[in-house]
């Protein structure tokens, strides 16, 4: 993975990757919200950010109050907000970049939590697209409780790409391929790749592959929202 800390600023408090070849009067924006565990400036984010800035897309990412507390404090780790604190972060979120960009598309994604609350607000705030970089489909270890995490995904509108591992704990091909979605979903899935997309040693794929893999599957995907 790479390292895309010299083409990202600070502003406000959020990490914006500008795309690569900028057209003032064509704006794309995504904005990228981290997981429940990790901020906003992990290398999988990083790659992600500067992959799909090098696409066009102007790349904004922010973090939920737990976690830029965690920033700002003392470094103790905190469990995530509760579902509301996270819906109204996504919503300020949005209604930001709007009035700062007003982006002529505008897509939201997010890693596993981030991207699974995007999913609850895309039809709601209208959104362009939305892409999930591994979808928590159910918690650890529960592989029965689907329903309170998927039941929404049958009637999503929004186009929506979900990149997700076959072996990911958290939604695996046999746990997730016979759901019924949405016609508006797309799965991508990275073969042997786990919630982080990293596949073992013995499939004789690499990290680099599966992340080059899902830039693919991402950047072709916007593409077609153009």
């Amino acid at each position: 993975m790479t390292d895309g800390s010299a083409g990202r600023g600070w502003e406000a408090g959020w990490l914006v990757t500008p795309p690569s070849q900028p057209a003032d009067s064509d704006v794309r924006v995504i904005i990228l919200a981290h997981g429940a565990g990790a901020a906003m400036d992990t290398p999988f984010l990083e790659t992600v950010a500067v992959g799909l800035a090098a696409a066009g897309w102007l790349v904004v990412r922010f973090e939920f109050p737990y976690m830029a507390a965690r920033r700002g404090a003392d470094g103790k780790r905190r469990p995530p907000d509760r579902q509301p604190v996270l819906l109204d972060c996504w919503r300020q979120t949005i209604a930001t970049v709007r009035a700062r960009w007003q982006p002529r598309r505008l897509v939201l994604a997010g890693k596993s939590m981030g991207g699974r609350m995007a999913s609850l607000i895309a039809d709601e705030q209208q959104a362009d697209g939305l892409v999930v970089l591994g979808y928590p489909f159910h918690p650890a270890g529960k592989p029965e409780a689907l329903e309170g995490r998927c039941q929404h995904l049958g009637a999503l509108q929004t186009p929506t790409l979900i990149c997700q591992g076959t072996r990911d704990a958290l939604g695996g091909y046999q746990t997730v391929a016979p759901l019924a979605l949405s016609a508006s979903v797309v799965l991508h899935w990275l073969e042997d790749g786990d919630h982080s997309f990293k596949p073992r040693r013995a499939s004789g794929r690499s990290e680099v592959q599966a992340f080059d893999e899902a830039l693919t599957a991402m950047t072709g995907f916007l593409q077609s929202l153009a």
